[in-house]
Order: C-alpha cells, then sequence, then structure tokens
C-alpha cells in the first residue's frame, strides 16, 4: 500500500493533540463517507465509532474527500482531536479490531503544524476500473464497473486530454454539488487497457459531486463509439451537465491518493486497488506531484 513500508511501532506514544490516520474501505455496503440518519451504514460512522473506543471519548473525524454510496477507497486521510496517548500500534490495531472488516486502518501518525486532512491537501486522485466484457462479473461485483460494448481505450484517452487544466467543469457537476465554485483545475488524465478491464486514472486539485463518475460516464460514449472524441471538449465548452450523458456507477471507483506538503509527514501510497497495481508499472503507481496549487486552499471537495 505504501512505497516505503510503515512499521507499526509500539514505543512512541501518538495523541495529545491532532492524530492522521491512513485507511482503506470497501464501499459497497456503504452509504458513502458521511454520517447519515441513525441506521443508514456509512463509513465515518462506523470508524468515528472504532476510533472512539480506542481513544475513550468521543471523536470527530475529518476526511480528505468524502466518498459516494458504493465507492471505495484503497488509500484515505483522515484526522481527530485528541488528549489521549497511544501507540501507532495500539491505535492501529485497536481501531482494526473495533471496525468492520470492510474497514481497514493501515497507518497512524502525529499531526505535523496545522495540518488538516481535507484543507491541507494539495491534489486527490481517483482510479475508475471497468470489466469490458459482454459477461458481466460475479466474483468482482460492484469491485468494478461493467460494460458489454467494446470500448476503444485508445479514443477514451484522446478526448479526455480536453479536460487537462484549469477549466469550469459544470457539465460534469451533479445537480445537488455544494461547491461553491465550478473551477477546477485537473492535473492528468489517462485512459489504459489490460485485458479486459480499462482504468480511467484522473488527478485534481479537488472533484466536484459526481464529476469523475460524469466523466467515465461521458468517456465510455466515446469508447462504444456513441460519440467522437473531439465531443468531450464540446460538452465541457457548453458548461451544461446535459449534455454530457449518463452519470457512471459507482462500482469501480476509486480514491487511490491524496497528496499533501512533504513537510506533513504523511507517508505516500502505491496507488491501487491492490488487485490493479501489477497492470501497471512502479512509476506509474507512483504519486504525482501537483503542479498547480489553487489560490485557494479551501476549494469545496465532494469528490
Amino acid at each position: 500500500m505504501f512505497l516505503e513500508p510503515q512499521a507499526l511501532t509500539a514505543d512512541t506514544p501518538i495523541g495529545n493533540g491532532r492524530v492522521a490516520l491512513v485507511l482503506e474501505y470497501d464501499g459497497r455496503e456503504f452509504h458513502g463517507w458521511q454520517q447519515q440518519k441513525s441506521g443508514i451504514r456509512a463509513v465515518q460512522q462506523q470508524l468515528a465509532k472504532a476510533a472512539s473506543k480506542v481513544a475513550d471519548h468521543d471523536v470527530e473525524l475529518v476526511c480528505a474527500g468524502r466518498t459516494d454510496a458504493g465507492v471505495h477507497a484503497s488509500y484515505q486521510l483522515v484526522h481527530f482531536d485528541t488528549p489521549s496517548l497511544r501507540t501507532m500500534r495500539s491505535w492501529v490495531m485497536g481501531i482494526n479490531t473495533a471496525s468492520p472488516f470492510d474497514i481497514s486502518v493501515r497507518w497512524a501518525g502525529q499531526c505535523q503544524g496545522d495540518f488538516h486532512a481535507r484543507f491541507s491537501a494539495v491534489y486527490r486522485r481517483y482510479r475508475y476500473i471497468i470489466y469490458n466484457n459482454p459477461v458481466r462479473p460475479s466474483i468482482q461485483r460492484g469491485q468494478v464497473s461493467w460494460n458489454f460494448q467494446p470500448l476503444n481505450a485508445e479514443n477514451m484517452h484522446q478526448a479526455a486530454q480536453a479536460l487537462v487544466g484549469e477549466h469550469d467543469f459544470s457539465a460534469f457537476r451533479a445537480a445537488g454539488c455544494q461547491s461553491h465554485s465550478p473551477i477546477r483545475f485537473l492535473q492528468n488524465i489517462s485512459v489504459r487497457r489490460k485485458g479486459d478491464y480499462l482504468v480511467i486514472d484522473v488527478q485534481a486539485n479537488a472533484f466536484l459531486h459526481h464529476m469523475v463518475r460524469n466523466i467515465a460516464g461521458a468517456l465510455m460514449a466515446v469508447g462504444c463509439q456513441e460519440q467522437t472524441p473531439d465531443w468531450i471538449g464540446q460538452v465541457l465548452a457548453t458548461k451544461d451537465r446535459r449534455q454530457a450523458g449518463v452519470t457512471a456507477p459507482p462500482d469501480g471507483l476509486y480514491l487511490v491518493d491524496v497528496g499533501y506538503p512533504v513537510e506533513f509527514g504523511i507517508p505516500q501510497p502505491s496507488c491501487g486497488p491492490a488487485f490493479a497495481e501489477p497492470w501497471f508499472s512502479a512509476e506509474q503507481n507512483r504519486p504525482v506531484p501537483a503542479t498547480h496549487i489553487h489560490c485557494k486552499q479551501r476549494p469545496s471537495n465532494c469528490g
């Protein structure tokens, strides 16, 4: 999961201030990250309950990027404030023991300076994985998206390059998005095929609500030749959500990296999910440094 091994040390106390956690979760049985009404299962609710048990008081969690219902994370980062002191091993193993099996904390550390899981992040990276075969998947149901029509990855990749740069992404924004601005800087996006699988790999300073899924849906329209590659740029220019087609399902969408300035000491991932890592070179799985830091360091991130 990490570029460098992270030993579960039991010698240095962590806490009495702000603590950061790196975790992964299988989003299939969650109604997204954000805590919902009583009885509706959410990642924040389950993780906060487990962390509170270890901290011996109620904790409030802040995450790097709020994921939707059914969306997964191979690298999510959260922080919470606590007067309690525990070792890394105690935080990690204790929280995991109290968590359901579809959440796993992989690292805990002391936050440096004014670190904030959301506002200190300079980029987020997602991978959207499509199983492209006439027959639907069974074992990977919910872990990958499925499209039975043959998809042309080269055309999809070509079309996606129109999205690179700073743009108004209103055409790829959910109607209910609460962000104050539709402007985002999309640093890079690629579409690669590995056998029956296609992976859309995209990184931006932040994402609008449903932005990645709306981009994926539009690119699949290009891939199956319903639209030409230049259509993506035309849709972007309209700033009209009605022009971009259907929203792709959450199945197959993974938050795989969140970038922070090096001074915060957050361990970097080898980008997942784990089953897809071998499809890429070590370099392709490495974090990509941010090339653009938005003048406003507090963009709304509804990923």
